[in-house]
């Protein structure tokens, strides 16, 4: 077994980078809130993907967040490579608030992220992005929390993905 495999099961993203004929989607596990005054974000990329390129080229990406009833798209774009994947798919790219590149019609919410750092560790850069705009399904979060009901996505394994259950546990009596 890979040792990273201990930490799953992740939440899974799609990471929106490019813009216009160039925007690509990506699948992301590897995905975690670096601070939160600034709100910022980091992802892990291969140098190989186009998604790293086009995150160098322009700064920026948008981290969106996925339900179950877009497993289909999840598994094209995490498992095929380039823009053209998108043709394959049911996503809609649509205009963010602030950052050039496009978030995810279908998606539970969309964060807006400008780069402010990248370095390599390994096989993998890591980008940190600051959040500068964002948008969200309101039934998706309700009240300023998680509606678990909306069946956020999350890796298990290779091919194995589950959602979160209805119980809420907390310490204590």
């Amino acid at each position: 077994m890979k040792p990273y495999r201990l930490l799953y099961p992740m939440r899974t993203y799609l990471i929106v980078s490019g813009r216009r004929e160039e925007a690509n989607v990506m699948a992301a596990d590897w995905v975690t809130i670096v601070s939160a005054r600034p709100f910022m974000v980091g992802v892990a990329v291969a140098p190989g993907r186009v998604t790293h390129g086009l995150i160098r080229k322009y700064g920026e990406f948008v981290v969106s967040v996925p339900s179950l009833e877009m497993l289909d798209d999840v598994w094209v774009v995490g498992t095929k490579h380039g823009p053209k994947k998108l043709g394959e798919t049911s996503i809609t790219l649509v205009p963010s608030k602030v950052v050039g590149t496009p978030g995810i019609k279908e998606a539970l919410a969309n964060l807006e992220c400008r780069v402010i750092d990248g370095r390599d560790y390994g096989d993998h850069t890591w980008f940190v992005g600051e959040v500068v705009g964002s948008s969200y399904r309101e039934e998706a979060f309700p009240d300023d929390s998680p509606n678990l009901e909306a069946n956020f996505l999350a890796h298990a394994s290779w091919t194995d993905f589950v959602t979160f259950g209805r119980r809420i546990y907390r310490p204590g009596p």
